[in-house]
């Protein structure tokens, strides 16, 4: 297909970006083809290591003390039904729902709303906070069980 007279060559500077992820590769070719291995340097793997983490909760707009929406990125049915149903154990939590907008995205929405003397934002920390501390005793005796079963299983050979 031959390009039009009147149209302008667009450089490649000014191209989209892609959307695919970038692969590294840690071997290089020199010019005459030869793969050439990249010097590793160790100081700027720990750096990368040390990259800020990114936020993966929002507060939506139109949020009130009382009543807010937050949005959790990477996260879907099985931190979002395990949130609310702690969330709505506390006494204090008059709703919370959560819901997943669309399959395709990595995205879940929470929604609480709390009686007057508590703020939605602390009801989600104290969700967050109850969730860890049942994840913790779950470890626990998970632990346990697994050592005792190995002990068992020792003194039965």
């Amino acid at each position: 297909m031959a390009a039009r007279p009147d149209s302008e060559d667009i450089a490649m500077d000014d191209a989209p970006t892609s959307h695919q992820p970038e692969v590294k590769d840690d071997t290089m070719v020199d010019d005459a083809g030869e793969d050439v291995e990249e010097e590793e340097d160790y100081e700027e793997e720990e750096e990368e290591e040390e990259e800020e983490e990114v936020q993966r909760v929002k507060l939506l707009p139109g949020s009130t003390e009382t009543a807010a929406s937050f949005e959790f990125s990477n996260e879907g049915h099985t931190l979002g039904n395990a949130l609310r149903y702690v969330i709505m154990r506390n006494p204090e939590v008059e709703f919370c729902a959560y819901a997943i907008p669309h399959p395709s995205e990595a995205k879940m929405n929470v929604r609480i709303q709390t009686f007057e003397g508590t703020t939605a934002i602390e009801a989600l920390e104290k969700g967050l906070r109850d969730i860890q501390e049942l994840c913790d005793v779950v470890t626990d005796k998970f632990v346990a069980a697994a050592d005792d079963f190995e002990k068992k299983k020792a003194a039965t050979a």
